[in-house]
């Protein structure tokens, strides 16, 4: 089981979330509704949550396939429902820039079969009906 800790510490809406390695972030709401921009608001670590699990993922893949990963950024645009509470992910856009020794058609695979097959976070926003669309560019 997994366990996560979060104490409040600055205002009303900022906390700091522990992982049980030790690991921080800094969580709070926006200015417009009360707080103080001290860190990332739930719904952004969501999307930070997609890069990261497939990012492990695609580097994993190119690795076994040899492929040389000199660089990677990937760059995530997302849209919320309007007027709706909760409001979810409506569609999500991912862009994967690869920089490297690497086969443009084994990245496009390897992108592939994170975001449809391994990325857990990819499943479970897909699991609340968002549509996660994504490219990839290489070199």
């Amino acid at each position: 089981m997994i366990q996560i800790e979060l104490n409040r510490v600055e205002g009303d809406f900022g906390f700091v979330a522990k992982d049980a390695n030790g690991h921080t972030a800094k969580i709070d709401t926006s200015l417009e509704t009360g707080g103080t921009n001290f860190g990332v608001r739930p719904m952004q670590l969501l999307l930070m949550g997609l890069g990261g699990c497939s990012g492990i993922d695609i580097v994993a893949i190119l690795k076994k396939q040899r492929q040389t990963v000199d660089n990677f950024s990937i760059k995530i645009e997302g849209e919320r429902e309007k007027g709706k509470d909760p409001s979810l992910w409506k569609k999500i856009h991912v862009v994967f820039e690869l920089k490297g020794t690497i086969d443009p058609d084994k990245a496009y695979r390897a992108c592939e079969l994170s975001m449809e097959k391994y990325c857990s976070v990819a499943a479970t926003l897909r699991a609340g009906k968002t549509k996660i669309s994504w490219e990839v560019k290489v070199n």
